[in-house]
């Protein structure tokens, strides 16, 4: 493949990575207007574009190919909003942390959070996140659906921004190779449930609800549970 063609890919997997703004800005004028579903179909589809454009990156180099623009800082300015701005409003505005308890998760969530994508140690060396990796896009589609008591939701909340500073792994399912085989699938079903439940408007009945349920807890917990159970010796 010529420089010329390599360079191209890799400025066209910038612009890949950029149409999450628009899918942000696109969800955000769905929550204006309380339309939950179209909201967090537009989140659902952003995390997608954030499943895709990595592999991407590494594969066309975008640090020597496409330097001119910082693909990580545009990833991160981008996860802020679709993980944890736009999610935490909706949160909020929702009404399912009804008075004081919807302010404090607000103000929990992004600052928080904005400490945490700022965090020069958010990465392991098996390219796992040290600490909740701040996805509260994640929790927040979940609690719509489920639809738990205020203080479940409030104490979730509170647990997982303690948990982005304490030193317990959470997988990437695409960069972890550990269990990769079965972590990508599952990350897969999660977006596929997550879809459908936004798609059927979270109706109680759904089965979408119980997919979301079992993959959300696998997410969270295969990490902690690769810390307890150690590599055998390839040798």
């Amino acid at each position: 493949m010529s420089t010329a063609s390599l360079q191209t890919r890799a400025l066209l997997v910038h612009l890949l990575t950029a149409t999450g703004a628009v899918f942000a800005m696109l969800a955000l004028l769905a929550a204006a207007q309380e339309d939950w579903s179209v909201m967090f179909l537009w989140l659902v589809v952003a995390f997608a574009v954030d499943g895709v454009d990595g592999p991407l990156a590494r594969k066309y180099d975008v640090k020597v190919n496409a330097p001119r623009f910082d693909g990580v800082l545009l990833d991160l300015i981008i996860d802020y909003l679709t993980y944890v701005f736009i999610p935490a409003f909706a949160l909020f505005q929702s009404g399912l942390l009804p008075g004081w308890t919807g302010w404090l998760a607000i103000i929990v969530i992004t600052f928080a959070s904005a400490m945490y994508f700022a965090d020069s140690r958010m990465k392991t060396t098996d390219n796992s996140f040290q600490g909740f990796p701040g996805c509260f896009n994640m929790l927040v589609l979940v609690m719509f659906a489920v639809q738990p008591g205020f203080w479940v939701i409030m104490g979730l909340v509170l647990l997982l921004s303690v948990a982005m500073f304490l030193p317990l792994k959470f997988i990437h399912p695409v960069r972890t190779e550990r269990w990769r085989k079965v972590s990508l699938p599952i990350a897969l079903a999660w977006t596929f449930f997550a879809g459908w439940a936004a798609w059927v408007d979270f109706h109680p009945e759904s089965w979408a609800h119980w997919g979301l349920i079992v993959t959300s807890v696998y997410l969270i917990l295969v990490g902690m549970a690769q810390q307890l159970i150690p590599l055998r010796d390839a040798t």
